[in-house]
């Protein structure tokens, strides 16, 4: 029987369908595989479901030439943590879980923007600490949202998701920025570049791939483009934004704040970025409900079961 290994605890309905036809192995931890792990996981196992962290990089492929592993069948659309390069060269096959994660990561990215705007959670930590003293008309006035310019960073299935609520929802106009030219309605306009992007939102939204072609696209110099006014949200990958750029950005007031859902060093969030007041920092929750995870999970399994039924892969990458 195949023998795979899962290398994060998942709901117990993908559990069990893999075992339906597969011999399972899950790994304890929650945290990311170490080194070692990679490496025996190639060895010992024909294929491997992974996750958000797991490094399967170039250097444990040159450490396992010719891995036992055939399929890195990653939970996640994300996959940046895998070098599909390097895997392909060691014959070893990498799909991902697009489509299951697209309408719950645009509710994390709208959950952001709101809360950043109207100072949600720098509200809520008032009333926690017990500092709240009762309404008056000028206390902690926000952006009202609706009506207002977002500006999408990358128009993928996320982007195209976070346009329609906005336009819709919140009759928000949208313009956004793509590496290459697409076309995806009347309610949303492409812009010749991203500085032209970030100078005209009220609310910029942060949705690209992670990996080495868009790591640090939001520096000092995009960041600095922004109304001083305007909000940073990133439903993305931690890295695409430069963090340290963005720290100095809220802490001087070149923008008004930012709502994070992914950091550069993850689970590392620096101090100086906690210690602010103007940012809504939340633990990676974009997929985090139950039946997204379960229909992440199943996706990850059809396409293990195709892959050694012989079948063309659902979701290759």
């Amino acid at each position: 029987m195949t023998r795979v290994l899962i290398t994060r605890k998942l709901p117990d309905t993908v559990q069990d369908a893999a075992r339906e036809t597969m011999e399972v192995t899950v790994r304890d931890d929650t945290l990311p595989m170490s080194p070692d792990e990679v490496t025996n996981a190639l060895q010992n196992y024909d294929a491997v479901l992974p996750t958000l962290g797991d490094a399967f990089s170039a250097a444990a492929f040159d450490l396992v030439p010719e891995p036992r592993c055939k399929l890195l069948a990653n939970f996640g659309v994300g996959y940046n943590h895998i070098d599909a390069e390097a895997a392909r060269a060691a014959g070893v096959a990498v799909t991902n879980t697009p489509g299951a994660v697209t309408d719950a990561t645009a509710d994390i990215a709208m959950t952001l923007m709101l809360m950043v705007t109207r100072r949600a959670s720098e509200g809520e930590r008032m009333v926690r600490a017990g500092k709240w003293e009762g309404w008056h008309p000028t206390q902690m006035l926000g952006l009202h949202m609706t009506g207002k310019t977002v500006g999408i960073v990358g128009m993928g299935r996320i982007g195209q998701a976070i346009a329609k609520r906005c336009h819709y929802g919140f009759d928000m106009k949208v313009v956004f920025f793509n590496r290459s030219p697409k076309k995806v309605g009347e309610h949303a306009t492409q812009l010749a570049d991203l500085r032209a992007v970030m100078e005209a939102s009220d609310v910029v939204v942060v949705a690209v791939p992670g990996g080495a072609e868009t790591r640090h696209m939001i520096d000092s110099a995009a960041l600095s483009a922004m109304k001083p006014t305007a909000f940073l949200v990133n439903i993305a990958r931690g890295d695409v934004v430069d963090e340290a750029a963005l720290i100095a950005s809220l802490q001087t007031g070149v923008i008004a704040g930012a709502g994070l859902d992914v950091y550069e060093n993850e689970p590392d969030v620096p101090d100086a970025l906690k210690a602010l007041e103007n940012t809504v920092l939340l633990p990676h929750l974009g997929t985090a409900a139950l039946e997204v995870r379960e229909a992440m999970g199943l996706m990850a399994v059809d396409n293990l079961r195709a892959f050694f039924a012989g079948e063309s892969l659902p979701n290759a990458v």
